[in-house]
Formats: C-alpha cells, structure tokens, sequence
C-alpha cells in the first residue's frame, strides 16, 4: 500500500489573506497557512514585518498532492491572481514585505519556477517585466493565529469586500475546473 505524500510550496504574492483564501478553494491542496519567510529576524510578528524592515515577505505555505494538482499548475494559479511586474507591492499594499517571491523547497521546483517565468516573459503574458524573485526556502514562521482562514471569518470586512474577493473571484472564474468539488 502506498502512502500519500504531500509537498509543499511557498508563495509571496502581496498579503497573504489573498494569496491563502484562493489556494484554500484549490482541489489538492490540503492545507494554506499565512507567515513569513525571507527576513533576518527570528520568529517576527506581524507588527514588525508590517514595519517593511525585517526583510520578510507575507507568504503562504501550501501543502499539495501533487498526484492532484501539480507545482507549475500551482504557479499558473498563483501568477493569475496577483501583479508580478511591480516591485515590492500589491495594489495600495507597499513593502518589501508585500513582493511577489517563489520560495522552492527543492532543486526540481527551483528549475519549475524558473521556467513558468521565462514561458510567461517570452509569452508577453504581462506589459512589464516579471519581477518575481525565486530562492531556496528558510524558515518559514507561521502567523498569528488570528491570520488563519482570514478571509472566511472576515469577508465583510472592507479590505476583504475590495481586494481579497476580487482575487478569489477571479480565481473561481478562470480556474472553475481547479475548485475543491469541482
């Protein structure tokens, strides 16, 4: 009998409530935690990696069966919900906390990542350059807990209503066959 191995993937694409709230809704992904990965400083918070000055990005870590769903699909998603072309923001969201970022746990995402990018510049598949920087894992510090399923406790909440919920309606549109019970 074999056992079900998951795998995990770290994507930095602006604040993580967006970024989780979509890779929540994937088919094959079991699990989407808020944190940060990228900084100097040990075990940040939130108040502090808002500051802009630990070097972290807002990310998510993703763990996936990719027997379901596989790591370039991962990236298709993932560079479809947010702008890869601006440094270091998202929409109103400033900060190199807020950067678009590939974190690869592994030589062979690594080589995925780097690929996707190049396939999407020589596509023209965006009107600037891709900005999206792609490094080796480190730690990865989970967020406050209050963090967790964000957008589900919180939708009503304005900067849910105008930016979290775009990002996931367009997700539900353009990747309907992708949704858990789809």
């Amino acid at each position: 009998m074999s056992e079900k191995t998951n795998e995990v993937a770290i994507l930095a694409g602006g604040c993580f409530w967006c970024i989780e709230a979509v890779f929540l809704d994937v088919a094959g992904v079991s699990a989407a935690q808020s944190g940060y990965i990228g900084g100097h400083l040990d075990a940040p918070s939130y108040e502090r990696v808002c500051d802009g000055d630990t070097g972290h990005a807002e990310a998510v870590r993703i763990e996936f069966d990719p027997a379901v769903i596989a790591y370039s699909d991962l990236l298709d998603i993932f560079f479809a919900i947010h702008d890869p072309t601006t440094p270091n923001r998202q929409g109103n969201d400033v900060g190199t906390q807020y950067r678009s970022a590939i974190f690869t746990t592994s030589p062979e995402q690594d080589a995925i990542a780097r690929a996707k990018i190049a396939q999407l510049a020589f596509e023209g598949a965006f009107d600037a350059p891709i900005v999206t920087e792609v490094e080796p894992a480190g730690t990865f510090w989970p967020a406050e807990p209050y963090h967790d399923n964000y957008f589900a406790r919180n939708g009503r909440q304005p900067y849910c209503q105008f930016v979290v919920a775009p990002k996931v309606a367009k997700f539900r549109k353009v990747f309907a066959e992708r949704r858990k019970g789809a």
